[in-house]
């Protein structure tokens, strides 16, 4: 049997990790990851390349020969370098994305998935579809170099996929949680860290700011979900999708959530002081249905069950 060669960039990193675990036991595949600062991870069937996406040369070298290519890798971190630092999400973000980018078109890679985010949304209390996202409407300031930053390279998708014969495949997708997730408190996102101070707590919790903020939150397995059917189902050689659970839950709620399955009895206390960014958004995923037959699976309530119980066996 000819497999397909799949590379996964950022393998190490969360989404990169449980992408790997899923295409590491498919027999049609020959698993390619990269790795860069952190060592490989053992798994058996996967081939590995340390390589700095940020040289030309090494991008070219690795993607000669691909199928598929997976980019998950990304310079992220918490809220407190999104509103005090956002500069270092940029920068290397798009010299890495340009290099991708080039090196698929030139190689002939058949087909390129870009993960991209839901930042350039404006708030809304209904789920937003692709559509409703206008350029000439103001992105809330304090993600507007990371949003354009995503939406140039959505635009190159486009491009090179005019350009060349490689298919394109751009997700946005919402706040992802689950396994491999970051939960040091420095570097984690809300649930991560909401995680983390729940069973680091003994009596109180403190939530960064009000907790009003909404946010759609996704269980990986179904991101990974969306992954392979975009591999077995696009059509079109383009294609920009939105990806979400398509209801938004309070900061507040979602403590609440996790408390109570954590099966501790904790106090909340909120930190209007602690950087905090209000938002209210929820993803209207109906295209990804048409185009591709996905539709979230996990609900937060067994999305938290899964999560504490991988923590409890890797952090415990």
């Amino acid at each position: 049997m000819n497999k397909k060669k799949i590379l996964i960039c950022g393998a190490t990193g969360f989404i990169g990790r449980n992408i790997l675990n899923d295409f590491s036991g498919k027999q049609e595949y020959e698993v390619h990851a990269i790795c860069h600062k952190r060592d490989p991870i053992e798994i058996d069937s996967v081939i590995w390349h340390r390589v700095d996406l940020l040289d030309k040369d090494s991008v070219d070298k690795v993607f000669r020969d691909k199928d598929i290519v997976i980019q998950c890798a990304a310079t992220t971190s918490g809220m407190m370098d999104i509103i005090n630092s956002p500069y270092i999400h940029i920068t290397d973000n798009a010299i890495m994305n340009s290099l991708l980018l080039r090196a698929s078109f030139d190689h002939k890679v058949k087909h390129f998935i870009f993960f991209s985010c839901s930042l350039m949304y404006q708030n809304s209390e209904i789920p937003l579809k692709e559509i409703d996202f206008s350029f000439s409407e103001e992105i809330n300031p304090k993600y507007f170099a990371g949003a354009w930053n995503k939406l140039y390279f959505e635009q190159m998708c486009k491009f090179f996929s005019v350009c060349g014969s490689t298919k394109y495949t751009v997700i946005r997708h919402s706040n992802m949680y689950g396994p491999f997730d970051k939960y040091d408190l420095e570097r984690s996102h809300v649930f991560g860290a909401t995680i983390t101070k729940v069973f680091q707590s003994e009596k109180k919790i403190i939530v960064w700011g009000k907790g009003e903020e909404k946010k759609d939150l996704l269980y990986i397995d179904d991101l990974v979900n969306f992954v392979n059917l975009a591999i077995n189902n696009q059509e079109e050689k383009f294609e920009l999708m939105n990806c979400g659970f398509g209801k938004a839950i309070s900061i507040k709620d979602l403590v609440r959530k996790i408390i109570k399955h954590s099966g501790k009895d904790l106090d909340i206390e909120f930190d209007e002081n602690k950087p905090s960014v209000y938002s209210a958004l929820s993803l209207n995923s109906d295209y990804a249905k048409k185009k591709i037959g996905w539709k979230p699976k996990i609900d937060i309530d067994s999305g938290i069950k899964k999560t504490i119980d991988w923590y409890n066996e890797n952090y415990s």
